[in-house]
C-alpha cells in the first residue's frame, strides 16, 4: 500500500486537480445555475461514478504496465504531462467559460436517474481526470506491491474528494448566484489562475521518476 507520505502527496495533488476549473466544475456550476441544487447534486454524484469508471479501466490495463516497464511508464507520464500543460493553456485561453455558465437558460427538470446518468457521461469522458488517472495515480503507488488494488483505492478516494468538492461548487453557486451576476468577470481570474497551476503540475509530472 502507499506510504503516508505518498498518501499526503496524492491528497495534495488531488485537491489541486479537483479545484482547477475544468469540465466537472463547469458541469457542476451549469447544473446548479440552470437546473437547481437537487438535480445538480445528483448529477455531481453521477459524475464521480463516471470518474471511477475511468479508474477501473486504468487499473485493468495500466497496473501490469506500471509493474513491468519503466520505459512504458515514462512514455505515458510524458504524454500525460504534455496534455496537462495543454489543458492549462486551454484554461487560460477559455477562462471566460465559467462566466458563460451564468448565462445558461433554464432547462426542464429530469428524473433522479436522468440527472445521475448525465453526470456519469460527463465524468467518464472528462479528459482532465483521464490524464490524472493515467499519469498521476501510478506515481503514488508502492511498486513493490500489486498495483491494481492501490489504483482502485486511490481512485475511489479521488472520486469521493471530487464529489465533495463539486457539491461545494453546487452549494456555493446556488447561494452566490447574485454575487457572480453583479460582476461575472470575477470567474475569469479563477480560470486563468487554475490554468497556471495546471501548467506547473504538468512540468512537475514530467520530472517525477518511476516509483517515486
Amino acid at each position: 500500500m502507499p506510504s503516508l507520505s505518498q498518501f499526503a502527496a496524492f491528497a495534495l495533488a488531488s485537491v489541486i486537480f479537483i479545484l482547477i476549473p475544468g469540465p466537472s466544475v463547469l458541469f457542476a456550476l451549469g447544473r446548479a445555475l440552470t437546473a437547481g441544487r437537487r438535480e445538480a447534486v445528483l448529477a455531481v454524484g453521477g459524475n464521480a461514478l463516471g470518474q471511477f469508471g475511468q479508474v477501473l479501466a486504468v487499473a485493468v490495463g495500466l497496473g501490469a504496465l506500471v509493474a513491468a516497464s519503466a520505459t512504458a511508464f515514462t512514455v505515458v507520464k510524458l504524454i500525460g504531462a504534455a496534455y496537462v500543460v495543454y489543458l492549462g493553456i486551454q484554461a487560460i485561453r477559455h477562462r471566460a467559460d465559467a462566466r458563460a455558465a451564468l448565462d445558461g437558460e433554464d432547462v426542464a427538470r429530469t428524473t433522479a436517474w436522468g440527472a445521475i446518468r448525465t453526470g456519469m457521461i460527463v465524468g467518464a469522458t472528462n479528459p482532465k481526470t483521464i490524464v490524472f488517472h493515467l499519469a498521476f495515480l501510478p506515481q503514488f503507488i508502492d511498486t513493490s506491491a500489486p498495483a491494481v488494488p492501490q489504483i482502485l483505492l486511490l481512485g475511489a478516494i479521488f472520486s469521493a474528494m471530487a464529489f465533495a468538492c463539486d457539491s461545494g461548487w453546487v452549494l456555493a453557486a446556488s447561494r452566490a448566484k447574485a454575487w457572480f451576476a453583479r460582476k461575472p468577470k470575477r470567474l475569469d481570474g479563477l480560470g486563468a489562475g487554475g490554468g497556471v497551476i495546471m501548467i506547473g503540475l504538468g512540468a512537475t509530472m514530467a520530472t517525477v521518476s518511476h516509483g517515486a
